[in-house]
């Protein structure tokens, strides 16, 4: 692979990016189709003469009705994070083809969405699968057991300046902001968030940024990529399941199933600390996150009713007051709710 002399422009346009690394070939036809980036970067698909892949740009301010803006810095580690996974699990990330962290630019193989469906496009589409979960929890732990204790990369990734703009303020912070009598708590969990680093943590564990592939998971969107706290990842997932399951009431068993999966693949993994401390701090955000995307900076885009939201508000905030010890009495605590709100004459969330 040809690589520039000198670093591009933060303001280089991705074809020339393409053609910088020896990707492209100026005159050569190429047909450029955005995806769906969520709200934090450009990506686009690129068709050239018999190949095709993905180029990656992050963005300044990113698309949400807050104000919210982070370092297109990111952009690197999450390049960073995602050669870390291929040397580790090399199926569970695309092939890594070129980057420039001046630009905030990198190429990467595309991978065809007949053979690699998004997760949360199949969830959404009724097909939940409880072993793609429990696929998810071990690829997760093992990853997390990859890095821990690893000072070389404790340095590489102490990115804690990212991961406040990118998760703390806008998920923890602005909760906190939002409901005053939880002020303390939410306050709390930020602060022991963000000052535990045990593992190379993802950031964004997320059905959107998990694919099925025929060999496993593969994991896309690390830019929030920062050595810390473990359970964030764990929680971050989970909180995604559960919030599902209140809205696709239909496949509402298997979704608490795959969280249940996820979390006791992913326990199984841990032997960097004791398993029930990651446990006692991943129940403890657990509620926190769900309450996040409802009143953070970054709600989640399917709870437009507004019996869905008071529901997470109200079992949220009740397990924020009472923590759980584990995941598992989190994911208890959340199905019987559920179980108690579709009683005839209790007013349904769904």
């Amino acid at each position: 692979m040809n690589q520039p002399s000198e670093p591009l422009s933060p303001h280089t346009e991705p074809a020339d990016f393409l053609f910088a690394q020896g990707l492209a070939e100026p005159g050569e036809p190429a047909r450029w189709t955005p995806l769906a980036g969520g709200v934090s970067s450009d990506l686009w698909r690129v068709d050239l003469p018999g190949r095709s892949l993905c180029v990656k740009r992050a963005l300044a301010r990113l698309r949400v009705a807050a104000d919210w803006e982070a370092p297109v810095s990111r952009n690197a580690y999450e390049w960073a994070w995602m050669r870390f996974a291929s040397r580790h699990r090399p199926d569970s990330v695309p092939e890594l083809l070129a980057h420039d962290a001046e630009a905030g630019l990198f190429a990467m193989a595309f991978l065809p969405p007949e053979q690699y469906p998004v997760w949360k496009a199949q969830l959404f589409g009724g097909r939940v699968e409880v072993a793609t979960a429990a696929a998810v929890g071990e690829l997760l732990g093992t990853l997390h057991a990859a890095s821990a204790g690893d000072a070389t990369l404790a340095a590489e990734f102490a990115t804690d300046d990212n991961f406040h703009a990118l998760r703390i303020e806008p998920y923890l912070l602005a909760t906190a902001a939002a409901h005053p009598g939880l002020g303390d708590t939410l306050q709390g969990l930020a602060d022991r968030t963000a000052t535990t680093h045990l593992a190379l943590v993802h950031g964004d564990v997320s059905p959107k940024n998990i694919l099925v592939g025929p060999a496993g998971p593969v994991m896309l969107d690390a830019e929030c990529a920062w050595y810390g706290d473990p359970a964030f990842d764990v929680a971050f997932c989970v909180n995604h399941l559960l919030l599902k399951s209140l809205v696709l009431p239909g496949n509402r068993a298997d979704l608490l199933d795959s969280a249940r999966a996820l979390t006791e693949q992913y326990v199984r993994c841990v032997d960097w600390e004791p398993r029930q401390a990651l446990d006692a701090r991943a129940a403890a955000l657990l509620p926190a996150l769900l309450l996040a995307r409802v009143d953070g900076k970054s709600p989640a885009e399917y709870l437009t009713d507004d019996r869905h939201r008071l529901f997470v508000r109200t079992v949220a905030s009740a397990l924020l007051r009472a923590p759980a010890q584990r995941v598992a009495d989190a994911l208890d605590a959340w199905a019987t709710a559920l179980d108690a709100s579709t009683e005839p004459g209790s007013g349904r969330p769904d």
